[in-house]
């Protein structure tokens, strides 16, 4: 299981804005994915907006433009499902470049909750619903806001 050895993070965020950028496909797990990463910005106290876009593949210029705004952490929030073609190997591979370039050109927190599954199962398993065995938009918050902390301990 993907979540092994994952670390557990306390995130104050308090005064920190958290912006969630997510993709539109598959609604249920991108319902169980902004609905963990809320939780989780609401638990560490963090003020948060929830934008909505098409895909995944717009995630990035999204994020780009939310990073130019000012925000304090950045979670984008996406499912990919692989096919029989190799759109899924370009598109995963186009948005985790662009979310790390705003990362890195912004100085800027950006937390990965862009599920690449091989099926509908494995996402749901990944979405923090009821029964899911894990919360990647409640992990991906927490890393962000950790991450925030480090950054302006520097």
């Amino acid at each position: 299981m993907s979540g092994e050895g994952a670390p557990t993070l306390t995130a104050d965020g308090s005064g920190m804005t958290v912006e969630i950028v997510a993709s539109q496909w598959h609604t249920a797990v991108m319902d169980g994915l902004v609905a963990g990463a809320v939780r989780a910005a609401e638990r560490a106290g963090a003020s948060y907006r929830v934008t909505r876009v098409a895909g995944a593949f717009e995630l990035t210029v999204v994020a780009e433009a939310l990073a130019r705004q000012g925000a304090d952490a950045i979670v984008a929030l996406g499912v990919v499902i692989k096919g029989a073609t190799p759109h899924f190997e370009f598109v995963c591979d186009s948005v985790t470049r662009g979310l790390t370039d705003v990362a890195r050109t912004h100085a800027l927190p950006v937390g990965f909750g862009v599920l690449t599954c091989d099926d509908e199962a494995q996402a749901l398993d990944r979405a923090g619903l009821s029964d899911s065995r894990e919360d990647k938009g409640g992990e991906a918050v927490e890393a962000a806001l950790a991450t925030a902390q480090v950054l302006r301990s520097l």
